[in-house]
């Protein structure tokens, strides 16, 4: 299929796989771009030459497009946008930041930028700012969030109404007959998250794999909104934030609990106590590891046949 997406990044199917920390490697994103997606690789989780080593592995992976998504509120920032253009990538999506900031700069560069926003506001500035394209990601999606609660049923229109940059559509996608519903709602393509993590490129732990294939309906919630929200699986260390919360705790006393690499510990290290366990409500339809190459297949293959039963209706 032919849109806005694809011609805008050369693939051959509108779906982008998520950067996400502790998950997305050149493994994963090299699989994905091969399969006819773009892939991403996770910068928020790496070194700047560790994101170096990881891009040049990625291009030795692929000859098809692939990019990389780049949380700004990391420190090191200029030096991981260096890397960026240094090694000659042509697609970023940037978050959790101004637009305004890196926009320009990487445009000058002749790279593509996507931003991930999670309300019309925001779509909005991004947009003011000269972005490609934005990802409109929606309430039920894992890891860090937007504070509004704004689902993805809803937030897609609403965002469509107002821009005229091509739109991403994020937050509880994980199967071609959700795909089909945010296209219909106005998305011009699928950006992809946890169905990926559950897969054998991603470089998540396995426990941490398997939690995700056995997590149910409620496993998750958002949780953390004065520090960064954030949609956890309920575990050990999700159980202590709520006891905490029993005694109206300050944001320090709340960072004092998080630590320092609690999602590493349990994404990447498998720590299923300790750790953070970032996955999205999604998660509930997710019943195996599966291959990317198969993944992209099954989605695709149900978003045509969805098609044609939305057509016969």
């Amino acid at each position: 299929m032919t849109n806005r997406i694809t011609k805008l990044f050369n693939i051959k199917y509108p779906i982008i796989q998520a950067g996400m920390i502790w998950n997305s490697g050149w493994q994963l994103a090299s699989a994905a771009s091969n399969s006819g997606i773009l892939g991403l690789i996770g910068a928020g989780s790496m070194y700047p030459e560790v994101l170096r080593e990881h891009i040049q592995k990625c291009k030795k992976a692929t000859d098809k497009p692939f990019g990389v998504n780049v949380p700004m509120l990391y420190p090191n920032i200029q030096e991981v946008m260096d890397i960026i253009v240094e090694e000659e990538v042509k697609i970023v999506f940037t978050s959790a930041g101004n637009p305004k900031t890196w926009t320009s700069w990487l445009q000058e560069h002749g790279i593509t930028v996507v931003h991930v926003v999670s309300s019309v506001k925001f779509a909005l500035k991004a947009q003011d700012a000269g972005v490609d394209a934005v990802v409109a990601e929606g309430f039920e999606a894992g890891g860090h969030n937007g504070r509004d609660e704004t689902t993805t049923l809803t937030l897609i229109p609403m965002v469509k109404e107002h821009i005229k940059i091509p739109l991403i559509a994020a937050g509880g996608i994980a199967t071609g007959r959700a795909m089909l519903a945010t296209m219909v709602l106005g998305a011009d393509g699928v950006q992809v998250g946890s169905r990926f993590v559950a897969s054998e490129e991603s470089s998540a732990h396995i426990n941490f794999k398997q939690v995700v294939v056995d997590a149910k309906e409620g496993d998750t919630q958002l949780t953390l909104k004065e520090l960064a929200p954030v949609r956890l699986i309920k575990n050990k260390f999700f159980n202590e934030i709520q006891e905490l919360y029993k005694t109206a705790p300050n944001p320090e006393q709340l960072k004092t609990l998080l630590g320092r690499a609690r999602s590493k510990k349990g994404m990447f290290e498998g720590d299923l106590d300790n750790g953070e366990l970032e996955i999205g409500q999604i998660s509930g339809l997710i019943h195996d590891i599966k291959p990317v190459s198969q993944i992209v297949e099954a989605m695709m293959r149900e978003f045509e046949e969805a098609k044609k039963e939305v057509l016969d209706f």
